[in-house]
């Protein structure tokens, strides 16, 4: 076999850094990182043939690599996109049991997506699901310190006091929850409404500081993620986060103070569905005080 030339005088030779194959597959869009490694241990993927035995392995590309036999396609650009979760269903692609899952309802024509973390069977709201698992991990990861928003009806005595003490933090059964930032939005005899926000999002979290407060919870809804907020999109309808807002919030990413996570300053058109509909939104104004009863419905009855 003839040796390869060696390049002319002046001419670059580029090379594609070395990563790992469940780095690469998740961006593909096959699975994300942890289900790509079960799927090695199954030997569902294979390079040239021969099955893959560690998640560790190094890869420059796709090139010869399957799934289940098929080819792998390069990765297309990231796409992220807003599903209003209606409640009853699971963040899950399937479930043993037989329940219901977003899978069951995402409308027809979308590629395939995984959601951006999780939203419990009984909370509904905006669950982001992106086509790029890389995104995914990034979006969910707790060092970049995305925040959610949280609207919760509840029924019980609570001051506003009270709530503003959890902004340092609470421990509840040997669990630490980060700092919170809430406020009473309204109130009608016992039952009221709490605006909640946080970075950490872990298991339950809202539920569960709310029953610490020993307030019931009746509905819970997550109203924004990050910039992205659930205006203007209906239970159950998807849209597209437009490519440039796309860029723009990964930028955000790696800033832990982002303005877009504190919620300050305004955000340019969030959203834009199939029929090209853009929408300016942005994270409300943080308050201390409670607020007086608005007059607006935002979709809570």
């Amino acid at each position: 076999m003839a040796a390869k030339e060696p390049p002319k005088t002046g001419q670059r030779t580029e090379q594609r850094p070395e990563q790992r194959i469940a780095k690469l597959l998740a961006r593909a869009g096959i699975a994300s990182r942890r289900e790509i490694e079960r799927m090695i241990e199954e030997g569902r993927i294979a390079i040239d043939g021969k099955p893959v035995e560690k998640p560790a392995t190094l890869l420059a590309s796709l090139h010869g690599v399957t799934v289940d036999g098929k080819p792998v396609r390069a990765p297309a650009p990231a796409r992220l996109f807003r599903y209003h979760k209606p409640a009853g269903l699971l963040t899950t692609e399937r479930d043993p049991k037989g329940r219901p899952t977003i899978y069951d309802r995402l409308p027809k024509g979308l590629p395939r997506v995984m959601p951006v973390g999780r939203l419990d069977m009984n909370t509904e709201g905006l669950l982001l699901l992106t086509t790029d698992g890389e995104l995914k991990r990034q979006l969910e990861l707790p060092a970049t310190g995305v925040e959610r928003s949280y609207r919760a009806r509840v029924f019980g005595d609570v001051s506003q006091a009270q709530l503003e003490e959890l902004i340092h933090g609470v421990e509840i059964d040997g669990v630490r929850y980060g700092s919170i930032d809430a406020n009473l939005e309204r109130r009608t005899g016992r039952n009221g409404w709490v605006e909640m926000r946080l970075r950490e999002g872990k298991n339950r979290e809202v539920r569960r500081v709310l029953e610490y407060l020993g307030l019931q919870v009746s509905r819970l809804i997550r109203t924004a993620y990050g910039p992205l907020t659930l205006d203007g999109l209906p239970p159950g309808a998807v849209d597209e986060v437009r490519q440039h807002d796309l860029v723009l919030f990964r930028k955000e990413l790696g800033q832990k103070s982002s303005p877009a996570f504190a919620g300050e300053g305004d955000r340019a058109k969030r959203g834009g569905g199939a029929a090209g509909h853009r929408r300016t939104a942005a994270p409300p104004p943080r308050r201390s005080p409670p607020r007086s009863p608005s007059p607006r419905k935002r979709g809570e009855d």
